[in-house]
């Protein structure tokens, strides 16, 4: 029975001798972009985020991937989270942005243990349920670390960017041997993405915050 999401299911392009679907393509690419829109310190970021998921969720599912598509469900749900941070409960630096900083350590202990403790639950069910996912340690790693690493987002941490450097660590592999191609090759720019918006962040970690944001920040 066909459906309006047919056509996100059909092959843009062929790389590394694996079909590119639409879905796949157009959502890392959002995914991409939303990436950059953190490294801005925009609250663009989040609604990019939520599109991004919404598109992957398709790509995923086409790949009989549940895991995958369990992830970006919680992607849409943080994002969401995320967004009403950045809008009413965060502070401005001087040049109207969003203020970063690093975590204090009971915040890094928090953020630790949860990585820990929700990837071992996370994992354990993946294992428990194969149909949830064909790799499900390595899924549920990714899983729990792009949780974490949103969390810290929302939060304007600086260990946000530390969080989705040990997620690429893993998720350049798994993406390409489940066949999603293009998944993988996004996540090779991710990692360059990371390590300027690490860069950026960690330079204005000691700028004074100003205000708090009251009607969100501008891109």
């Amino acid at each position: 029975m066909s459906s309006v999401f047919d056509p996100l299911h059909e092959v843009a392009f062929s790389a590394f001798g694996q079909d590119v679907i639409w879905s796949d393509m157009t959502g890392n690419l959002i995914g991409l972009a939303a990436l950059a829109l953190g490294w801005r310190r925009s609250i663009w970021t989040w609604p990019a985020q939520l599109l991004s998921g919404l598109v992957l969720i398709a790509a995923y599912a086409s790949a009989q991937l549940g895991g995958g598509v369990g992830k970006q469900l919680l992607v849409i749900i943080v994002a969401l989270w995320g967004w009403r941070q950045w809008r009413g409960g965060r502070q401005q630096a001087a040049d109207g942005q969003i203020a970063v900083r690093f975590a204090t350590g009971r915040e890094r202990l928090a953020l630790a243990s949860g990585a820990v403790v929700g990837t071992v639950a996370v994992g354990w069910l993946f294992a428990a349920f194969p149909s949830l996912s064909w790799n499900p340690w390595p899924d549920a790693y990714i899983f729990i670390g792009t949780l974490v690493a949103m969390i810290a987002q929302a939060r304007g941490l600086v260990e946000f960017w530390f969080a989705w450097l040990l997620v690429d660590v893993v998720g350049v592999p798994l993406a390409f041997s489940s066949g999603l191609a293009f998944s993988g090759l996004v996540y090779v720019f991710y990692l360059v993405l990371v390590l300027w918006g690490l860069r950026d962040w960690w330079r204005r970690s000691g700028a004074p915050a100003s205000r708090p944001v009251l009607e969100g920040a501008t891109a």
